[in-house]
């Protein structure tokens, strides 16, 4: 089954160059994938019936062209693949002429809302969501990201009450303005980041005061996100 979502790039989702920013991308691509749960029964408000809410482990994002302010663009997503216990959503961009100019693709894991457990994803589930046998990238899975062994900068952060969720955890896509906070300045203004890839491994609560760890590995720029005390490892997100 493919979902299509129409989305207008408002001021609020660019950035000082007026092209949009990966936080405002990242939310589209959310969005779509909340079109398609709430139309097969799995989606937020679905939650107190069927005991399930979609747990996201990552994302790997390439953008061909960049959308700015006023345009309209369609994010076309569909669910592609079950492994084990992980599901898969892959994503095209398209503009207005419908041209592709970005593809993504996700992680999940099915989260058992009373045990707090992760759940096998059931044959119930899989037919509701009709899997496409299509995918944007070559290889299947996402690879995992290593954490750089030392870092040339870092920052701390706390999260606030304007970053959490409905869960009561730190928003995903909220992630990568943490990231941004210890970029340096120069980079931040002028790196457009068209290769995305995030990994999530522990959430972030609301008062919480994260480290947040900046690396270069191979012209890719490398951000890890820790617990203040640098026991819990958060999220790594790579930017190039």
């Amino acid at each position: 089954m493919f979902v299509e979502h129409e989305v207008f790039i408002g001021l609020r989702d660019v950035a000082v160059n007026h092209k949009v920013t990966n936080t405002a991308l990242l939310s589209y691509l959310e969005d779509a994938g909340g079109v398609h749960s709430n139309l097969v029964g799995y989606g937020l408000k679905d939650i107190p019936k069927v005991k399930r809410s979609w747990v996201l482990l990552g994302w790997k994002i390439k953008l061909f062209e960049r959308p700015i302010y006023g345009d309209k663009i369609i994010i076309k997503t569909w669910s592609r693949g079950i492994d084990k216990l992980y599901a898969y959503r892959d994503f095209e961009i398209l503009n207005e002429a419908r041209k592709v100019i970005g593809i993504a693709t996700s992680k999940w894991v099915l989260l058992d809302v009373e045990k707090l457990k992760i759940t096998r994803i059931t044959q119930e589930v899989m037919d509701a969501y009709t899997i496409e046998n299509v995918q944007v990238f070559e290889t299947f899975d996402l690879e995992k990201i290593s954490e750089p062994e030392n870092f040339i900068d870092s920052t701390s952060f706390m999260v606030n009450r304007s970053l959490i969720d409905v869960n009561n955890h730190l928003h995903n896509i909220y992630f990568m303005d943490i990231a941004n906070e210890v970029l340096p300045m120069e980079i931040y203004r002028n790196a457009e980041w068209n290769d995305i890839r995030m990994m999530y491994k522990k959430e972030i609560k609301l008062g919480d005061i994260v480290k947040v760890f900046y690396q270069v590995e191979n012209g890719e720029h490398v951000i890890t996100i820790k617990s203040e005390d640098e026991k819990k490892l958060h999220a790594v997100i790579k930017l190039s």
